[in-house]
C-alpha cells in the first residue's frame, strides 16, 4: 500500500526544490547561447558577418531582439515548448525498455522535475518572485494539493538542503564565472532524486495521452511514446499553470 503523505513533508520537499529551480532557470535564461550580447558592433558591421549576426539575433532565445520584444505570453509558451524539448527526452529515455522500465521511480521524478522548473519558469515571465506562492503552484497543479500559507513559507532548515541541490551551480561559477551545461545537468538530477522523497505522489502530475502510454510499453520505441507523452504533459501544465495564476489575480 502507498504511504499517504502529510501536507507537511510535501511541502517540506517542495520549498527547497523552489528555491533551487531559480538558479537552474537563471542559467537557462542567461546562457546566451549565440553568444548575441555585446555584438551591437558586429550587427552594424557590413558584409556577410552582419547578415548571419542578424539572422541569428531575430531567433527567439534569451540574449537576442527578438526575445526582449517577445510578449509575456509568448515567453511562457517558450518555456513549456523550447525547454520541454530537452527535459520531456529526459524524462522519456526510461522508456527505452518498454513496460518494465517505464515504472522505474526516475521517470516520474525527473518528469515532474521538468515541470516544476516550467511552472516556475512561467509565474516569473508574470512577476511572481514570492517562493510561497510557487510552492502552492506546484503542489496545486502537479500534485493536486493545496497547501496552506504558512506551511509553503521558507524555513531555516531549508538552507542546507537548497545548498545541496545547487553544489554544483556553485562551484562552476566559482570555477567558470558561469553556469556550465553539466552543473546544469547535474542540478536536475539531484532536483529530480529530491523528490523521490515523495514518489507515492508523483503519478498524480499530469501525464501524456493514454495512445502515449500504449506505445511507451513497447521496448526501445517506449522512448518516443515517453517523449511525445512528457511533451504533451508539459503543453497541459503550462495551460493549467496559466489559469492557475489567472484565478489567483496573478497573470500580468
Amino acid at each position: 500500500m502507498a504511504e499517504v503523505l502529510t501536507d507537511e513533508r510535501i511541502a517540506a520537499v517542495l520549498r527547497p526544490f523552489v528555491r533551487a529551480t531559480a538558479p537552474v532557470l537563471d542559467a537557462l535564461r542567461e546562457s546566451d547561447p549565440l553568444r548575441l550580447r555585446g555584438r551591437s558592433g558586429d550587427l552594424d558591421a557590413d558584409g556577410a558577418l552582419r547578415k548571419v549576426l542578424r539572422q541569428l539575433d531575430g531567433m527567439q532565445v534569451p540574449g537576442s531582439s527578438a526575445w526582449d520584444a517577445m510578449s509575456v505570453e509568448q515567453r511562457c509558451d517558450w518555456w513549456a515548448s523550447r525547454v520541454g524539448r530537452f527535459l520531456a527526452l529526459v524524462a522519456g529515455l526510461p522508456r527505452f525498455g518498454g513496460v518494465i522500465t517505464s515504472r522505474l521511480p526516475i521517470r516520474n521524478a525527473l518528469g515532474i522535475t521538468g515541470q516544476g522548473l516550467v511552472l516556475c519558469a512561467i509565474a516569473a515571465e508574470h512577476g511572481v518572485t514570492d517562493r510561497a506562492v510557487k510552492v502552492q503552484l506546484i503542489a496545486e497543479v502537479l500534485l493536486g494539493r493545496e497547501l496552506s500559507d504558512e506551511l509553503a513559507a521558507g524555513r531555516a532548515e531549508d538552507d542546507e538542503r537548497v545548498s545541496e541541490l545547487t553544489e554544483d551551480l556553485d562551484a562552476a561559477r566559482r570555477e567558470h564565472g558561469r553556469a556550465t551545461p553539466k552543473a546544469v545537468v547535474r542540478t536536475v538530477w539531484r532536483m529530480a532524486r529530491a523528490l523521490w522523497e515523495i514518489d507515492s505522489e508523483l503519478d498524480r502530475r499530469p501525464q501524456g495521452r493514454f495512445y502515449h502510454e500504449l506505445i511507451g510499453s513497447v521496448p526501445v520505441v517506449g522512448v518516443v511514446g515517453g517523449y511525445l507523452g512528457e511533451r504533451s504533459a508539459l503543453r497541459k501544465v503550462g495551460r493549467l499553470g496559466a489559469q492557475w495564476l489567472r484565478r489567483n489575480g496573478l497573470r500580468r
